[in-house]
């Protein structure tokens, strides 16, 4: 049934429905926030700001014990507060703030996405962090995972952080589709080509992937990684599937994190 309706869209694809189709196959929105930190007895800010083109875009702003922040750029589905139960781990055993938002079309965000539009959204959110919220540039680490990995590292090409951690990274949108009917991904016109990109990122980089990912393969994960210049540290998340990382990784998974963190030198973790 799957396959029947990824073939199904490539067909409307061919014949004129390409950008409408693309967004419905790459996109996976959800305008409902299923809840608050406040939920989880997080102090939290709401945070509102606005992309180059004018969209308003809607945030949360967790504050950590150290000065470190994570500028958090979620997955292709949902919207953030279904990342809350990840955020209070990343609170409680990193101690670092976080700020997480919605791309355009996710939760309270207004527009539509688009590959264009959520890199313009990444970089609305760093300024926001930047000259709203007073958060000195240097103590900004990117987070990416899935998709956006893709958005994170696009926004480390333009304004390079201290840091760049990519959990689940795909090598490309035609990569992905290729998997599914090969051949089909030269009819997308979407790209987040992060193989293409990553040789180009001169910041420090941990890759995280999980050995029994069903979505991404492990693979992407691993040649992303191979193919950054450095300094870098790559880790394997054993037995973690796509949507589960931070619960199947474990203390290992945190200290991997911790000691990436940590170390001035970025040490490589293998």
């Amino acid at each position: 049934m799957k396959l029947a309706l990824i073939v199904l869209a490539v067909l409307l694809i061919a014949v004129g429905c390409r950008d409408a189709v693309e967004r419905a196959l790459i996109y996976v929105p959800s305008r409902e926030l299923g809840g608050t930190p406040a939920s989880l007895r997080l102090a939290y800010r709401d945070v509102w700001f606005q992309a180059e083109d004018g969209v308003r875009l809607h945030g949360w702003l967790v504050p950590g014990a150290r000065p470190t922040t994570l500028l958090w750029c979620h997955g292709n589905a949902g919207n953030i507060s279904h990342r809350l139960d990840n955020i209070q781990d990343i609170h409680a055993r990193l101690g670092i703030g976080v700020f997480i938002f919605d791309y355009r079309g996710y939760g309270l965000s207004e527009g539509s996405p688009t590959e264009a539009g959520l890199y313009q959204d990444a970089r609305a959110a760093r300024q926001a962090l930047v000259q709203d919220l007073g958060i000195p540039a240097e103590q900004i680490v990117y987070f990416g995972r899935s998709l956006g990995a893709a958005v994170a590292l696009e926004l480390a090409l333009t304004h390079p952080p201290p840091g760049l951690i990519l959990e689940s990274p795909f090598l490309s949108v035609r990569a992905m589709a290729n998997r599914t009917v090969p051949g089909i991904g030269a009819l997308f016109r979407t790209r987040f080509d992060s193989l293409e990109k990553v040789g180009r990122v001169r910041t420090a980089l941990l890759v995280l992937h999980g050995d029994a990912d069903e979505v991404v393969p492990y693979e992407h994960g691993r040649r992303v990684y191979e193919a950054a210049a450095g300094p870098k540290a790559f880790y394997t998340i054993a037995g973690a599937h796509h949507n589960d990382t931070y619960l199947v990784g474990g203390n290992d998974y945190w200290e991997a994190w911790r000691r990436f963190l940590n170390s001035q030198m970025f040490l490589r973790i293998e």
